[in-house]
C-alpha cells in the first residue's frame, strides 16, 4: 500500500502561498473539495493555470481572495452565465490576467511535460492576443522552405513551456498502490507529467491495480506522478464528475446570482463550507479508516520534483 493518501486538509496545506496551479476544467473532474480546504487556510497568492478554461472553481477562489493570477483561455459558469469574481476582480484591477487560448495551454503544458523550454505553435500570428503576452515570442521558422521565404517569411510564435508547482484535480477512484483512474480525460494525464507535484481528490479507493485490467489501465495515471490522494465522495459536487454524477444545476444558479455582490458571495461560500465541513474533516476517518494513518504531504519543492520525477521515468 502506497503512503499517498492524505486529509484534504494535508493536502491543501502541502500547496503553499505563491504557487503556480493547474486547474481542470469542468467536464474532466475538478476537484471542488480541494478548492474548499484551500479557501479554509485562506490560500494567498496563487496562480491558476486553467486547463484551457474554468468556472465555479477559479470563481470561488479568486472571491475568496486567494488568487493574484489566472492564465487561461475564458472562465464562465457556461449556461448559468458569467463569472462575478472573476470580472470584478479584473475590472477592480486586483487580478493579473494572461490571456491564451485553448491550444496554447494545450501546447505549453505538453512543452512542460516533456522539459522543453518552449514550444512552436501556429494559428496565433494576427491575432491580438500575441500583443497582450509578451513572452511569446514571434521568430522565423528556421525550417521553411524556399517558397515561403520568397513570400515573405515563415512566422511562428514560441509559448514557454507551462511547468505548474501543483496540478489538482477530482477522478472517480485510486487503486492501494497510488494509481489513479481518469478515464478519457487525457489532459488530467499531461497536468500529472508538466506539474511538479500532483494532489488528487477520488471518489473511492479500489482493491488490486488498475493496470492490471485492461478496462482501467490505459485511463489512469501511475502513481509516480501523484503525490497525494484524499478519499472525498462527491468531491466534484456541484460542478459534477462526468460519467458519475451531473451538475447541481440549481446550486450552480444559485451561486451565480449570489456572487453578484460581494455580500453575496460571502454568504453561499460561508453556507457551502458549513454545509460540507463534516464530510471535508473526515477524509480519513469513517469510511476511509483501512486506508490506515498518514503523514503530512511535504510542500512543494520544484527542483526535487523534477528530479525525483526524471530518476523515476528514466
Amino acid at each position: 500500500m502506497t503512503d499517498s493518501f492524505r486529509s484534504l486538509q494535508q493536502l491543501a496545506a502541502a500547496i503553499p502561498d505563491g504557487a503556480r496551479i493547474a486547474v481542470a476544467q469542468d467536464s474532466c473532474g475538478v476537484s471542488m473539495a480541494l478548492t474548499r480546504a484551500l479557501i479554509r487556510r485562506k490560500a494567498r497568492g496563487l496562480h491558476l493555470v486553467c486547463v484551457p478554461i474554468s468556472g465555479m472553481q477559479a470563481d470561488l477562489l479568486i472571491g475568496s481572495g486567494c488568487v493574484d493570477t489566472i492564465e487561461t483561455s475564458a472562465v464562465s459558469l457556461g449556461e448559468y452565465g458569467s463569472a462575478p469574481r472573476f470580472l470584478a476582480a479584473l475590472r477592480s484591477g486586483r487580478l493579473r490576467l494572461l490571456e491564451a487560448t485553448c491550444p496554447a495551454i494545450h501546447a505549453a503544458l505538453q512543452a512542460g511535460e516533456k522539459d522543453l523550454p518552449f514550444i512552436p505553435l501556429r494559428g496565433l500570428i494576427g491575432s491580438d492576443i500575441v500583443r497582450v503576452r509578451p513572452d511569446w515570442k514571434v521568430m522565423e521558422n528556421p525550417f521553411a522552405d524556399a517558397a515561403r521565404v520568397a513570400m515573405g517569411g515563415d512566422p511562428i510564435v514560441l509559448l514557454p513551456a507551462i511547468r505548474p508547482d501543483v496540478a489538482i484535480f477530482h477522478a472517480p477512484f485510486a487503486d492501494r498502490e497510488g494509481n489513479v483512474f481518469i478515464g478519457r480525460k487525457r489532459e488530467l494525464l499531461t497536468m500529472a507529467h508538466a506539474a511538479f507535484r500532483s494532489l488528487v481528490t477520488v471518489e473511492r479507493i479500489i482493491e488490486g491495480s488498475v493496470f492490471d485490467n485492461p478496462a482501467t489501465a490505459a485511463g489512469s495515471v501511475p502513481a509516480i506522478y501523484v503525490d497525494g490522494i484524499a478519499v472525498v465522495a462527491q468531491g466534484a459536487a456541484p460542478v459534477g464528475l462526468p460519467e458519475n454524477y451531473v451538475p447541481d444545476g440549481a446550486l450552480i444558479r444559485r451561486y451565480a446570482s449570489a456572487a453578484l455582490s460581494e455580500e453575496g458571495f460571502a454568504g453561499f461560500v460561508r453556507e457551502w463550507l458549513q454545509a460540507n465541513a463534516e464530510t471535508d474533516d473526515n477524509t480519513i476517518g469513517s469510511g476511509h479508516s483501512t486506508v490506515g494513518a498518514v503523514g503530512a504531504v511535504p510542500a512543494v519543492d520544484a527542483s526535487a520534483a523534477l528530479a525525483s520525477k526524471q530518476g523515476a521515468a528514466s
